[in-house]
């Protein structure tokens, strides 16, 4: 029973044609058949089918693809008998063919469509219009076979001449804006191209260039204007113009907000929209342009949301300029939504769909140019405040101008004098180098002339005693001739010999012989002393380890030293019982050398203002190993001194006095003994040395 129904109301509308009234009427009701590429029908085949479905006051979408559309309207010329205009407004239909069915008869055939030549459509416009003869009397049919790659939307309308050319000139006066603001931007963008030579401004030129191509291609200005003629351009412009757009559009947003740096993972899926619209481009111009258009409207879908999502994620991290462009992307987003919904037939198309894209690309390049110069204000901005802080800090610079000049030139002399400093301990150094040779023969020398002064020291201090027990006897002779001659010589020879007594100061005399024989005596045992001091401390002679009595390494060297020491410092020695110890008896001499010596130096600075200044040299044996402590009440040294001390050429003397190498010549010794050295000091307490050897030097005690 309800199929009944809408099949006699289906009748009821295919019996009542369209009434063409007026100068316009639209053809909202039709009926439409649709055929396989393959399945080519003659009008005449057409016209007898019975299989035409009825679509009323709706405007169907046929989708993209390679399927022939019949179209047929009933319509009844009830109007002047004017001249009449069949009207389709979709310049993007690339053929069809009209036909005038009266009674099954065909009155008239037509061509139409982007692939006729320009110059012979009826009224030269983008738009598909079709000059129709409709009789006044009767009802005829109207056949529209529409074979086209790309979108399916049809609206028609039949329309008087008039009325077109006005809504031909009300469309070209808006593409006429439209045109304005982009060759507008166009050139205000280039020169500030030419001026800032920012590449930004090249790119959004570049865009702004294409966004007018791939609106003008949709809307069929381009064939109208550039290319009437060019059958191929006008096939392919559409999806060309509309896939570089967006690759230019993308690279513009990735130098714009520089996703590179702020969203690194994102900017790395825009070369994946990259191959696609390089696979959409290649497509189009070698193989399916239907495809190519397919994947262009669900990419554009995809490509969208992900720049949103983009910009929004650059908005949150706070950079500025993302707000216009996003924005601006979010109104070009609508469009681009609305225009697909109804390219895929989701949403019914009229004006608004129509040309929501020009309006939404003309707002989106607008917009973009005012993101540009709120970008350009914002550089403005940060650039004044970054010359009015680098003007604070040029303030600042000439308030301490004087003071680095002042800074400066100390610094200056300072260096100078560092330089100075480096160039005597250079010289120091290489006199050391020099010396070295001359400190080992000299060495040899001071051996061998120990060795020679000893002999005749010897001999000299061997006859001291048998000369001393002479001139007692001696003595003893002279004391009995003074008593004897006291009770047995004549008064004149007591005479004589009190006078040559006195004369001769005897009493003097022989009181001076004993002084000057204690003087040999001790001057002897001095010498022999120094002799075998020089002997113990100089020992060149032995360059291999062997065991030796530190106690008179310790000795030797305070008795050279002995001349250089002030007789206010006492030397204490605290000694306790050591093994022999095996080393270069040299080397560790040397050692004992420097410690005592740079004690006696600071004792001597300070002599007047320390009560009781002494060096105490303590030892003490540990099993193993030895420990030799050189202790002195001195001023101390500071903490930074007491960690450089033992660097080379460090030295706290005056110039002249030190060459800083002393204790840096002490530590190796050590080291190469295997054993340790230990500094205590502190500001006022004085300074230990804390030397520890150990007893053997070999791995085995019995080796």
């Amino acid at each position: 029973m309800l199929f009944t129904i809408i099949s006699s109301l289906l009748l009821l509308f295919a019996q009542n044609p369209i009434k063409i009234t007026g100068e316009s009427v639209y053809l909202d009701r039709y009926e439409y058949l649709i055929l396989e590429s393959d399945e080519d029908l003659s009008i005449e085949n057409v016209v007898n089918r019975d299989d035409f479905s009825l679509l009323d006051n709706e405007n169907k979408n046929f989708g993209i693809n390679n399927d022939v559309i019949w179209l047929k309207y009933q319509v009844e010329n009830q109007g002047e008998n004017l001249e009449k205009y069949l009207y389709i407004n979709n310049p993007s239909l690339d053929s069809l063919e009209l036909f005038v069915v009266q009674d099954g008869k065909v009155l008239d055939s037509y061509l139409g469509g982007r692939l006729v030549d320009f110059t012979r459509r009826s009224i030269p416009s983008k738009s598909i219009i079709f000059k129709v003869d409709i009789p006044n009397e009767g009802q005829v049919d109207l056949y529209l076979k529409v074979n086209s790659v790309n979108k399916k939307i049809i609206t028609s309308s039949v329309a008087s001449r008039e009325f077109l050319e006005r809504l031909i000139n009300r469309e070209n006066i808006l593409f006429g804006i439209f045109t304005g603001v982009i060759v507008g931007l166009f050139f205000y963008n280039l020169f500030l191209f030419f001026s800032v030579r920012d590449k930004l401004y090249l790119i959004y030129v570049i865009h702004t260039v294409l966004v007018w191509f791939a609106q003008s291609s949709i809307l069929g200005y381009t064939q109208e204007i550039l290319w009437p003629n060019f059958i191929w351009m006008n096939l392919r412009a559409g999806v060309i113009f509309s896939s570089l757009v967006s690759i230019v559009g993308i690279w513009f947003l990735r130098v714009f907000l520089s996703t590179d740096k702020f969203v690194p993972k994102l900017d790395r899926g825009f070369y994946f929209i990259y191959l696609v619209y390089a696979f959409i481009l290649v497509n189009a111009f070698f193989f399916s342009i239907t495809v190519s258009y397919q994947t262009l409207l669900v990419t554009q879908s995809i490509v969208v949301i992900f720049v949103l999502l983009v910009a929004f994620s650059i908005l949150k991290l706070g950079y500025r300029p993302a707000r216009y462009y996003l924005l601006a992307w979010s109104v070009f987003m609508l469009g681009i939504f609305l225009f697909v919904l109804s390219e895929m037939g989701i949403i019914p198309t009229n004006d608004l769909t129509a040309y929501i894209m020009p309006l939404g690309s003309a707002l989106e390049v607008v917009l973009l140019s005012f993101a540009l110069a709120d970008k350009i204000n914002i550089l403005k901005k940060e650039k004044e405040e970054e010359q009015a802080e680098r003007l604070k800090v040029l303030k600042q610079n000439e308030e301490l101008v004087r003071e680095q000049n002042t800074l400066l030139e100390e610094k200056v002399r300072v260096r100078t004098d560092e330089l100075e400093q480096a160039l005597r301990n250079l010289q120091n150094t290489q006199s050391q180098l020099v010396s070295q040779e001359k400190m080992a023969s000299l060495g040899q020398l001071t051996a061998g002339i120990a060795h020679e002064i000893n002999n005749p020291i010897n001999f000299v201090s061997s006859n001291i005693t048998p000369l001393k027990r002479d001139i007692k006897d001696i003595m003893e002779v002279i004391d009995f001739y003074r008593t004897t001659g006291q009770s047995e010589f004549a008064p004149e020879s007591k005479k004589k010999a009190a006078d040559l007594e006195e004369e001769l100061e005897l009493d003097y005399v022989l009181e001076e012989v004993d002084q000057l024989l204690k003087g040999m005596e001790e001057g002897a045992k001095r010498t022999v002393e120094i002799v075998k001091g020089l002997r113990l401390f100089s020992r060149v002679d032995e360059q291999d380890v062997k065991k030796v009595d530190l106690h008179d390494g310790i000795n030797s060297t305070i008795i050279l030293l002995n001349s250089s020491i002030p007789g206010k410092i006492r030397i204490v020695r605290d000694f306790g019982e050591l093994p022999m110890v095996e080393c270069l008896a040299g080397k560790i001499n040397q050692v004992f050398m420097n410690i005592i010596n740079n004690a006696v130096h600071a004792l001597s600075d300070h002599i007047d203002t320390i009560k009781d200044p002494k060096i105490e040299i303590r030892t003490r044996s540990l099993g193993d190993s030895v420990v030799v402590e050189i202790e002195d009440n001195g001023p101390g040294m500071p903490e930074h001194v007491k960690e450089r001390i033992f660097e080379p050429f460090f030295t706290t003397k005056s110039v002249g006095r030190g060459t800083g190498l002393g204790l840096s010549i002490v530590y190796s010794i050590i080291e190469n003994h295997k054993g340790t050295m230990e500094v205590n000091t502190e500001v006022g307490q004085g300074t230990t040395f804390i030397i520890t050897l150990p007893t053997y030097q070999s791995n085995s005690k019995n080796e």
